[in-house]
């Protein structure tokens, strides 16, 4: 419970970095990165699954690039669902979604870390 609790706060505080390093995505204050990087998180275990069922062809003929275009989507989804999270475009989507990614592989591993030791 305690690692899940980590992993959204420290999932908020990625989403607030890729706000301020890139323009094309914006976010309120804190609250509404919690809110977000929760959204994103039900977004990804919910709608994820079946969009990657949906464009599996696609994917493998893409070689799995197509699934940088599902993350940006759900990355974009949740920002056309909240007030204070906004994504400029599809394009800001997929550099946003390459970032918090790329934040979010790094919090899994040192979470990981962090919580086998115990």
């Amino acid at each position: 419970m305690i690692k899940l609790l980590a992993k959204w706060l420290l999932s908020a505080a990625a989403l607030l970095f890729v706000a301020y390093v890139y323009d094309g995505v914006a976010v309120r204050s804190f609250g509404a990165a919690m809110i977000a990087a929760f959204v994103i998180g039900l977004l990804n275990t919910v709608v994820r699954p079946i969009l990657l069922v949906l464009t599996l062809p696609v994917t493998v003929l893409t070689l799995g690039l197509f699934l940088f275009v599902v993350n940006a989507l759900m990355f974009w989804a949740a920002a056309s669902v909240l007030d204070g999270f906004q994504v400029r475009g599809f394009v800001a989507a997929l550099v946003g979604s390459l970032l918090y990614s790329v934040l979010g592989l790094v919090i899994e591993s040192a979470l990981e870390r962090l919580f086998s030791k115990q």
